[in-house]
C-alpha cells in the first residue's frame, strides 16, 4: 500500500468511528430522554436519531454533515418523469470534507422485533432488503442498525441467524464482538464484501 493510500486509510477508518460515535451518542439521548416510541416506523427513529446528531457539538468539532434518506443516484439512470422517486435510497449519510478529499459514511436501518408473524417478517427484511444490499453493493461504505421494538434482543438475533441457516448462509451469521462503541455490536462475514458491522439499538418498553 502505498504511503498517500496508507494515509487516506487512516482518515477513512477514524472518520467511521466518529460516525458511529454520533450515531451511538444519539441512541443513547433517545433513550434517556423517551424519545422514541414503539409505533414509530424507521425514518420517523433514524429522523430523531439525526436531530440529536445535529445538536452534538462534537459534530461541529469533527465537520461532519448528515442527511437522511439520501439518494443513490447510478449513471445509467434513466431521466424520465418521476425518475428521481424511483431511485434506491439509503437512511442516513454523513459526510466530511479533508483538503480536496470527501469521506462519507452510510447507515441502513432497519425495524425488527422478536416475535410473530410481524416479527418473522421484519427480520426476513432486515435479510433481504438490509444484508443482500451491501452484499450485492447496492449499497457501500456503511453499516445495518437494527431498531429492536418488541422483544429480547438476544433471540431476535438468533432469530436472524435461524433465518440465515434456513437459506444455508450458515457462514453469514451475526456474531457478537465486543466494541467499545456499543454494547450490541454484531459482526457478519460475505464473500463478497468481507465483514458486515451491525448495530441493534434496544427501544423495547421496560
Amino acid at each position: 500500500m502505498s504511503v498517500q493510500k496508507s494515509i487516506r486509510k487512516k482518515f477513512k477508518d477514524s472518520f467511521e468511528i466518529k460516525c458511529l460515535k454520533l450515531f451511538v451518542s444519539a441512541y443513547k439521548s433517545a433513550i434517556k430522554n423517551n424519545s422514541v416510541k414503539i409505533d414509530l416506523e424507521e425514518n420517523d427513529i433514524t429522523a430523531e436519531l439525526n436531530r440529536y446528531i445535529n445538536e452534538n457539538p462534537l459534530r461541529l468539532e469533527w465537520q461532519i454533515h448528515t442527511n437522511v434518506e439520501h439518494h443513490l443516484p447510478k449513471n445509467d439512470t434513466q431521466k424520465t418523469k418521476g425518475f428521481s422517486a424511483k431511485l434506491a435510497r439509503i437512511d442516513l449519510r454523513f459526510s466530511n470534507f479533508v483538503s480536496t478529499f470527501e469521506h462519507i459514511y452510510f447507515i441502513e436501518a432497519k425495524n425488527i422485533e422478536q416475535k410473530g408473524l410481524k416479527g418473522s417478517q421484519l427480520k426476513r427484511r432486515y435479510i433481504n432488503t438490509g444484508i443482500d444490499n451491501f452484499t450485492s453493493k447496492k449499497y457501500e461504505n456503511g453499516c445495518l442498525v437494527g431498531y429492536l421494538l418488541k422483544g429480547n434482543l438476544e433471540l431476535t438475533v438468533e432469530g436472524i441467524n435461524s433465518l440465515l441457516k434456513k437459506d444455508k448462509r450458515d457462514a453469514e451469521f451475526l456474531n457478537f464482538k465486543k466494541s467499545d462503541l456499543h454494547d450490541f455490536y454484531y459482526e457478519s462475514e460475505h464473500i463478497e464484501i468481507g465483514i458486515l458491522k451491525h448495530f441493534i439499538f434496544d427501544f423495547t418498553e421496560k
